[in-house]
């Protein structure tokens, strides 16, 4: 016998079912891979099989979350296939687990949470994405432009005390540690016969410059009066750890990765290296007597 309680649990698994079965309808439908349409398409199917695996149950037709499509095909358009279902998925873990708590009722209900977990995870392993094919590149300019950057702004910083020429001396640096890399990262990739070297390098440099532009931005933007430049420097190397968790956590979630090491580790390694700036630029600033 099935509790209320126990039916309007029934009625918010067929609504999730039924706006997923939607979603990725509507997904295959914009996607212009043919691959990727093809996946998202029959995770679409299964969905519905799903919804009406609780309809039989219910006897009753559920309403799907259209805001919750809306937001959910726009997060797909922002930050990527692959990321934006496994990150949606991730919040039907729980559902599925749900699911074996209804088999002493309905028979076939935790194989349904089972299946809908095995099918889903071989389903997203499909997709293909060329944004994470070159991860390895865009962690290469993110890193090296989060390391060498916030370093050279913090001992700049010391060194100099005027906000407006570390944002210049950081902005031509960066410029130009941004084109280095890219083409180093061009020649490697070549020494290694990989065809799509140039597409590596874009991505490499791209990912450095937009890094650049950012850490430099609170130099620009704070009025530098008084203590400014060290607001500046403080709201650069949070503007850094934001950079270091969002990326990690996009990496961790689209590709299955660690998220809590590769996190620390990078942070770490930032953090260190800008410490040490700030000792080198006060002995740059007391031994060669600059004052601004």
């Amino acid at each position: 016998m099935i509790t209320e309680e126990q039916r309007s649990k029934i009625r918010q698994f067929q609504k999730d079912e039924i706006t997923s079965h939607l979603l990725y309808k509507q997904l295959a439908k914009i996607i212009k891979d043919q691959n990727n349409a093809r996946v998202i398409h029959e995770m679409s199917d299964t969905e519905l099989r799903h919804y009406q695996f609780w309809k039989n149950v219910s006897n009753e037709d559920v309403q799907p979350n259209s805001i919750k499509i809306f937001f959910l095909i726009l997060m797909v358009r922002i930050l990527g296939l692959t990321f934006s279902i496994k990150l949606i998925e991730r919040g039907e873990a729980a559902g599925a687990k749900e699911y074996a708590e209804f088999e002493s009722v309905i028979p076939g209900a935790a194989q349904l949470g089972k299946d809908e977990e095995e099918h889903e995870e071989a389903m997203t392993a499909m997709i293909e994405e060329e944004f994470l094919s070159y991860v390895g590149s865009i962690v290469l300019g993110l890193n090296d432009a989060l390391v060498e950057l916030t370093g050279t702004l913090a001992g700049l910083t010391f060194a100099l005390q005027s906000g407006q020429l570390v944002a210049v001396s950081g902005l031509i640096t960066g410029i130009a540690a941004a084109f280095s890399m890219a083409a180093s990262e061009f020649l490697s990739a070549r020494a290694d016969n990989d065809s799509k070297a140039g597409r590596s390098a874009l991505y490499t440099g791209i990912a450095y410059i937009i890094t650049v532009i950012l850490l430099i931005l609170p130099y620009l933007l704070v009025p530098q009066a008084g203590k400014g430049i060290f607001i500046s420097l403080a709201i650069t190397l949070l503007i850094a750890v934001l950079i270091i968790l969002g990326f990690n956590f996009y990496v961790s979630v689209a590709k299955d990765l660690p998220f809590k090491q590769r996190f620390l580790e990078m942070l770490g390694i930032s953090m260190g290296v800008s410490a040490l700036s700030f000792i080198v630029g006060l002995i740059v600033r007391n031994v060669f007597g600059i004052e601004m």
